[in-house]
């Protein structure tokens, strides 16, 4: 791995204090540089397999806050909560807050490529949280700093049930579960001026009706459904 220079050494090290950490802290700062490094800068030294770990440790901090704040929360509710937290938009729009655009390498044509910098932002930061937990192999260098946001963030969406994300939550599990995507089949079931509800939405998976429900659009009609048929996959695998 190659070593940091002197004038990128100071950028990471002013991201480091925005962060909250010390500069007297465990950080490989070859992890950290690499993890803000754009495969258009490198096509072998780049942030990919550190947004692959962090991709699990975003997801393991949110967690952890979610079961410390909230331990009466359902865990369908968890899991609706978490897709939020872990979504593109949100952790692109913490890496915003901490300017992480200053200090992301990136080459060519990706650097005006407006379109995809939610999406490069989100998997930069990823990366970070990644080369952070492999300096010390836990989260001491993350949660000080992350727990908030998360806690914040949560309480926001908690206190508008509009914003859980159960399509995320089933989309994942019928994944991890049979490696395919569940069907929405959508009907629109009245005029506007005649109910709120406009559509109706049921959710199959393998030929099989996994929930439905009702919304004023498809997209509110398809969560609707998400979160019946999630609510009771996680009822039917408690123990």
């Amino acid at each position: 791995m190659s070593p940091v220079y002197p004038r990128r050494q100071r950028q990471l090290e002013s991201l480091v204090q925005k962060l909250g950490l010390s500069l007297n802290a465990p950080i490989k700062w070859q992890l950290l540089d690499l993890g803000l490094t754009h495969p258009t800068v490198s096509e072998s030294a780049n942030y990919e397999q550190l947004e692959f770990v962090g991709d699990a440790v975003v997801r393991l901090v949110a967690a952890i806050v979610l079961w410390k704040h909230y331990p009466d929360c359902p865990v369908g509710d968890f899991a609706a909560i978490r897709s939020v937290l872990v979504s593109d938009r949100i952790l692109a729009q913490l890496a915003r807050e901490y300017g992480l655009e200053l200090y992301l390498l990136v080459a060519g044509s990706a650097t005006a490529d407006q379109v995809g910098q939610e999406s490069r932002l989100a998997d930069a930061f990823e990366a970070v949280l990644g080369a952070l937990y492999l300096s010390t192999h836990n989260l001491e260098l993350i949660r000080p700093w992350l727990d908030p946001h998360f806690q914040k963030l949560a309480t926001e969406i908690r206190l508008d049930p509009a914003r859980l994300n159960y399509k995320a939550a089933l989309q994942e599990w019928t994944q991890a579960q049979f490696k395919v995507l569940p069907e929405y089949r959508v009907v629109e079931v009245s005029q506007p001026h005649h109910t709120q509800e406009r559509f109706a939405a049921q959710v199959w998976l393998h030929e099989k009706m996994l929930g439905e429900g009702k919304g004023r659009s498809i997209k509110a009609a398809e969560q609707a459904a998400a979160k019946v048929a999630f609510l009771a996959i996680s009822a039917q695998e408690k123990p």
